[in-house]
């Protein structure tokens, strides 16, 4: 029930993990910081606001010197969560920092989704080659990339439209309909006219991130019992 059986718009089968929640939370925290900075007299484009967050979650520690956040703004199915309480926990022996704080917001955007890859790899033995990222989680160079390398433990690559999402894939399959030679596949047409001469970055899995991204999914995993009380009692 956790992963969900869909196909491309061309027909070829896909098993989607599915998660609700990824950056809503996270981009809560960034417009808190900005605030701050307006605060100070600081005028600071929202680019560079998130740019230097983000950069700063690479300094961090593994494992994000032990604190947990989860990014729950809606329910998540994948953890059996009917609503979201989005929560910032640690213990008084964590590493409170910025880098570790950024760090695990982070990670924490990408724990949902993989419990349900952990079905995939664990128990239904797919093997990934290389994972080909979209959406604004990568529009900071590197950082969304080592991340998301770390959590799935294989290389991601980004293009330059990386930054684009699922708008901009839908306005590419409009042109498809559009401009599409007869008998032309749509897998044909994004290889030979929209990415052909697209520069591609690719970003290995680093041993100590792969490492510090599992410990912090035993914590996260552990630690869910807090996130569903907090659904129960806050209201």
């Amino acid at each position: 029930p956790e992963i969900d059986m869909v196909t491309t718009p061309s027909g070829k089968p896909v098993a989607m993990v599915h998660s609700n929640n990824c950056t809503s939370d996270l981009n809560a925290w960034v417009e808190l910081f900005g605030e701050f900075a307006q605060l100070l007299g600081m005028e600071v484009s929202q680019t560079h606001l998130f740019e230097t967050l983000y950069k700063q979650a690479l300094k961090g520690e593994p494992e994000a010197g032990g604190l947990l956040a989860y990014n729950t703004v809606s329910g998540e199915h994948i953890t059996q969560l009917e609503e979201g309480r989005p929560l910032f926990v640690r213990t008084p022996e964590s590493r409170f920092t910025l880098a570790n704080f950024m760090r695990v917001h982070l990670f924490s955007a990408l724990g949902a989704m993989k419990i349900g890859l952990n079905i995939l790899f664990d128990e239904e033995q797919v093997e990934i080659d290389q994972i080909l990222g979209h959406g604004g989680f990568f529009k900071t160079e590197e950082v969304g990339q080592r991340m998301m390398a770390a959590a799935m433990n294989v290389p991601v690559s980004v293009m330059e439209t990386a930054g684009e999402g699922g708008a901009w894939g839908m306005a590419l399959l409009a042109a498809f309909l559009k401009q599409k030679l007869e008998n032309e596949s749509l897998e044909a047409y994004l290889s030979g006219k929209v990415f052909a001469n697209q520069q591609a970055s690719t970003i290995t899995p680093d041993p100590v991130d792969v490492a510090g991204f599992e410990g912090f999914m035993i914590r996260y995993i552990k630690s869910l019992d807090i996130e569903r009380k907090a659904v129960e009692v806050l209201r």
